[in-house]
């Protein structure tokens, strides 16, 4: 995911023709995508069954 996150961020900064600091947009977007990726790596096993239980629900509710 890296690579394409640096890429990404390259790609905008050639488009624009800035040669300085990173839009701060891309810094927000990238920081919240490490945050959401450390929380999901700490928490996977959690989210998991959480998102499966709420599913369950979803679906046994419908089948009426």
């Amino acid at each position: 995911m890296v690579p394409v996150v640096s890429w990404l961020v390259g790609r905008i900064v050639r488009l624009r023709g800035d040669a300085g600091d990173v839009p701060g947009w891309v810094m927000v977007t990238v920081m919240t995508a490490g945050l959401v990726a450390a929380v999901f790596a700490v928490f996977r096993d959690a989210i998991v069954v959480a998102v499966q239980s709420a599913l369950e629900q979803v679906v046994s509710d419908t089948g009426r």
